[in-house]
């Protein structure tokens, strides 16, 4: 059975992660954009993570510019983004399309694990995926959810 920790993803300095290197870990994994109107959510991710980390919680950002071209920026423009509006500290991706011909493999597995409200299409930036120790999709969240309102499930899940 495919897992999280199958996959590999580059991250925005250009190294390739194993994403096998948060095995054991609950995982929240979210398309973002920097040019979004649920940009300010990075705010919310941040805590999240700064709150249960230590717990076992990691959240990855892998930004997205397939929705209304929210995300024009580099690699670089958008970690410095993150950083200094946001104080991003969590774990961020290169840019990658979840959905389409050039969907990232990632991606593609979460969509399959999940379906939303689209089936397996993601309608939107900041859709979330919560993903268990054991390297499962748990759960899918819209756009709309709030990073705050995702606590419940993320403390049934560490």
């Amino acid at each position: 059975m495919t897992s999280l920790y199958d996959f590999s993803a580059r991250r925005l300095t250009g190294e390739v992660e194993p994403l096998s290197v948060y095995d054991g870990q609950v995982v929240l994994v979210v398309n973002t954009a920097s040019k979004c109107g649920f940009t300010p959510q990075y705010e919310g991710l941040e805590e999240l993570w700064q709150t249960y980390r230590d717990r076992g919680l990691v959240v990855l950002g892998f930004p997205c510019n397939q929705f209304g071209a929210q995300e024009p920026g580099s690699d670089d423009e958008i970690g410095e983004f993150c950083q200094v509006n946001y104080g991003v500290t969590f774990p961020m991706f290169a840019k990658v399309d979840v959905n389409g011909e050039h969907a990232d493999p990632l991606w593609t597995w979460l969509k399959e694990s999940k379906g939303g409200l689209l089936g397996d299409r993601i309608k939107w930036n900041f859709t979330k995926f919560l993903i268990g120790r054991d390297g499962q999709v748990i759960e899918r969240f819209a756009p709309t959810t709030k990073p705050a309102d995702l606590t419940s499930d993320i403390e049934a899940a560490l």
